[in-house]
């Protein structure tokens, strides 16, 4: 692979906040007008994979909604998120990228099976791929939440899978999922930065090994839960007892309104739940609250209370604020994710990329949940990839 090699970046979701402030950011680095801040590939060993540059990462997607992406890098510079001389310098670019969004699958609105559904998804990234001779895309989640799915048959094997989206009547895949199907089918590595289920089911799995398809997620680690990563092996390592870890997340924009939902919450609250349990252990008291406080907009505010016990049983605690704009912390990521499994997508790899650990509260591949355990994984496979190169 080549830093001079077309690459597709296409996103679901693409007129989201995340999306937007990813495309607009790809604008601003390409114009010089922004460092790459927040953005892992430029450092080393990363920039000596040959990665797809800036100039080379070509923009699509898929979306339910109607905004152009102008218009909602608008609304984003007037919350504080996007500076506004990037703006005006971007807005020609965001409206040629708003031309390859498409419509989106949503189940409310779709009518037939879900089998036509996921072959017009196909169909535009297929057309995508073709129109702007990319050597490949990498398809990126960066939709709304979804609740997780109960366990039905058809999720566990291919062929169960196919014969029952041919059915008009039924609905078998939520959105994430049957994007993550269309992806695969049109031979795409896929990468999902929600916790929504997208690729957590056998037979997706099984597709996109039979395909030779990389894939990766779930739910970018972005704040709270980066922070917890760094924190918790802390206190095992000290040999300190964490009794309890309690954590409020006050949320605005459009994110906060999705997770207000206690049903649409519990996917984001499961995956964070289950790295703090996989680092401390069961038996730790951790309650966790989303609230919508549409006051924030594109903000988030998190606060930790960590209630932790010492020598002779001296109770003590820790206490932090974390305050920030999400989408500026997702966005790098996003085209960080976009170029690492590119990479790994050229150098023939398939299944889950458990090395991408670092990026995902929940990661699928990897049972590490420890922030310097996972950045040595992720160095150590860098540089297998770039010897490969060599």
């Amino acid at each position: 692979m080549s830093a001079n090699e077309p690459t597709g970046l296409w996103l679901v979701g693409a007129r989201g906040s995340v999306a937007t402030t990813a495309v607009t950011g790809l604008l601003a680095l390409r114009a010089g007008l922004t460092a790459p801040t927040g953005c892992v590939t430029e450092r080393e060993p990363f920039t000596r994979l040959g990665l797809p540059s800036w100039e080379n990462l070509v923009v699509g997607g898929h979306d339910v909604v109607c905004t152009p992406l102008d218009k909602r890098a608008e609304q984003l510079a007037e919350s504080g998120l996007i500076p506004p001389r990037v703006l005006a310098a971007t807005t020609t670019g965001l409206q040629a990228a708003d031309t390859e969004i498409r419509d989106g699958y949503h189940p409310a609105t779709h009518t037939g099976s879900q089998a036509e559904a996921a072959e017009h998804l196909t169909s535009d990234i297929t057309s995508f791929r073709e129109r702007h001779g990319l050597a490949r895309v990498v398809v990126v989640n960066v939709s709304s939440t979804e609740p997780p799915v109960p366990h039905v048959p058809e999720h566990d094997s291919l062929s169960a899978l196919e014969t029952a989206l041919a059915d008009p009547t039924r609905t078998v895949l939520p959105p994430s999922s049957l994007n993550a199907y269309a992806a695969l089918r049109a031979g795409c590595p896929f990468v999902d930065f929600t916790p929504s289920p997208g690729m957590r089911l056998p037979a997706l799995h099984e597709l996109a090994v039979a395909e030779g398809l990389p894939y990766a997620g779930s739910d970018g680690k972005t704040g709270e839960t980066l922070l917890r990563t760094v924190l918790a092996p802390m206190f095992t390592a000290r040999a300190l007892r964490v009794r309890s870890w309690a954590g409020t997340n006050l949320l605005g924009g459009g994110d906060g309104a999705n997770l207000a939902d206690p049903t649409q919450a519990k996917g984001k609250l499961d995956s964070k739940a289950r790295g703090l349990a996989a680092l401390l252990g069961e038996g730790v008291t951790a309650p966790l609250h989303i609230d919508n406080v549409p006051d924030l907009g594109e903000q988030k505010t998190a606060w930790d209370h960590v209630s932790f016990e010492g020598f002779l049983g001296a109770r003590m605690s820790l206490q932090l604020t974390w305050n920030g704009l999400d989408s500026a912390l997702a966005a790098p990521l996003v085209l960080d994710l976009a170029r690492l499994t590119a990479a790994a997508h050229a150098a023939g790899e398939s299944g889950p990329l458990g090395a991408l650990a670092f990026f995902f509260k929940d990661p699928i591949g990897s049972d590490e949940h420890r922030f310097a355990e996972q950045t040595t994984m992720l160095t150590e496979w860098a540089e297998s990839l770039g010897e490969r190169r060599a």
